[in-house]
């Protein structure tokens, strides 16, 4: 197993526009029984209602989509960069008919309420607090529109973080 620390949310020095828009990121939902982890490259993190929080949106479509709706915890994890293949994988399969933890090489760890990956170096442990559809009515700019061929719109989660795990000593 990996060794994490538990760091303070205040003290992540990560450009969030680096490590979700360019390198990825895993989220991941589901039980000890039963999850689903997807790759998404839109998100963030800030602080809201006096909280510290990230971020991340899920189509309906999706597999996971289903267990961040069963769900009340999840997880982001951040990879280096040699994992760009096992991101790949997690981007591109579906957890319906394919064991893509598994094709990816990565190791699931259980936490209270969620999972997260061992080879992970970064890992954000979240209570989801807030959900929202995205409403194409609402969309001010035209070329948002370009994103949704299929009209199948994502939903906003926002996790309040509960723990930041960093990669080693």
């Amino acid at each position: 197993m990996s060794d994490f620390r538990v760091i303070d949310p205040l003290d992540l020095d990560e450009s969030p526009f680096r490590i979700i828009g360019t390198e990825w990121m895993l989220i991941t939902a589901g039980s000890r029984d039963e999850y689903n982890t997807m790759t998404a490259a839109w998100g963030g993190f800030g602080t809201l209602w006096s909280w510290s929080v990230a971020f991340c949106f899920v189509r309906p479509t999706r597999y996971t989509y289903g267990f961040m709706e069963k769900t009340d915890a999840f997880s982001l994890c951040f990879f280096e960069r040699k994992y760009k293949k096992a991101l790949d994988i997690c981007g591109t399969k579906s957890g319906r008919d394919t064991d893509k933890v598994k094709a990816a090489g990565l190791t699931p760890v259980w936490d209270e309420d969620t999972v997260y990956f061992d080879e992970a170096r970064l890992v954000l442990l979240l209570k989801k607090i807030y959900s929202q559809d995205l409403l194409p009515e609402r969309f001010l700019d035209p070329e948002i529109h370009t994103h949704y061929p299929k009209k199948d719109y994502h939903r906003m989660y926002v996790g309040r973080v509960d723990r930041v795990l960093a990669w080693g000593g």
